[in-house]
């Protein structure tokens, strides 16, 4: 079936089409971030090798493909970064869910009448309540033999608000020392991009211990402090003959703070817990 008229007929345009309705249409970053990645990784698997020209939207959402897709990506072969259980290690549940969830919006975007059916979520991709307060506990007082103390700290501030908050990694990412005001008079609050959110009494001290270390690190800086939130804890590595840079002068990567997270809750907790799984899964 041809897309609607007023879509374009070339795959990867019409998937640019897409996310540009979710936009106007007002949807979180971390939904057009997350439909983005999916539908160019299905994409990328539906183009053969040996093809020059471009991929139409009618070929690309053949079931056949969407369905051989799924089938790879449940067995590792889209992924894209390592994992604690090997680079081939096959795709959590809930991942596989969100895949197909973006495959039936797009659809429905277009006008198809297909739909790929969604599984039930599945528990193991996220914590329960109970569960998360225990693991954040564990991050907060423990520091694992020969970890770095400031390292330990930040990962467990990074946890906190990704379980106060409900936003991922990348979304507080960008996050400035001046997003967060746990002195404010009604309650201590971090400011996001829909606005002000409260937080509670624990992550409220995790956040004052981090800050309290970061504070530590750019008294070290010449100069005036640069404001980000998360900042590297240790010096970077020496690049083309200089000298690596400082900790504090530039903003921590969202590979470092996924990386600190892994490495560290894995030592204290005993299971691989992505942040995401601190997340209360949406009905």
């Amino acid at each position: 079936m041809p897309p609607p008229p007023s879509c374009p007929s070339d795959a990867l345009a019409a998937i640019g089409h897409f996310l540009d309705a979710l936009e106007t249409r007002g949807c979180t970053y971390g939904t057009q971030r997350l439909r983005a990645h999916f539908l160019h990784e299905y994409l990328e698997h539906a183009l053969p090798q040996k093809r020059d020209a471009p991929l139409t939207v009618g070929e690309l959402m053949e079931p056949a493909r969407a369905e051989a897709w799924l089938a790879a990506a449940a067995a590792g072969g889209t992924r894209t970064r390592n994992t604690l259980t090997g680079p081939d290690a096959m795709a959590a549940g809930n991942t596989q869910r969100a895949r197909i969830q973006t495959w039936n919006s797009f659809a429905e975007h277009l006008g198809l009448p297909v739909r790929l059916e969604i599984p039930a979520a599945t528990h193991g991709d996220w914590l329960g309540p109970e569960e998360s307060r225990t693991l954040l506990r564990a991050l907060a007082v423990k520091r694992p033999f020969g970890s770095n103390a400031a390292t330990a700290i930040r990962t467990a501030a990074v946890a906190a608000l990704v379980a106060a908050t409900g936003r991922s990694v990348p979304d507080l990412h960008s996050l400035d020392v001046v997003d967060v005001d746990l002195a404010h008079r009604t309650f201590p609050q971090i400011v996001l991009d829909t606005g002000p959110h409260p937080l509670d009494r624990d992550t409220v001290e995790i956040m004052r211990r981090w800050l309290d270390v970061r504070a530590g690190i750019t008294r070290q800086l010449e100069g005036s402090d640069p404001g980000y939130l998360w900042i590297p804890t240790k010096p970077g590595r020496p690049r083309g003959g200089e000298e690596p840079l400082k900790p504090g002068l530039t903003r921590a990567a969202v590979r470092t703070l996924h990386s600190a997270h892994r490495n560290l809750v894995l030592q204290v907790f005993g299971a691989p817990v992505r942040p995401g799984a601190l997340i209360l899964p949406r009905p």
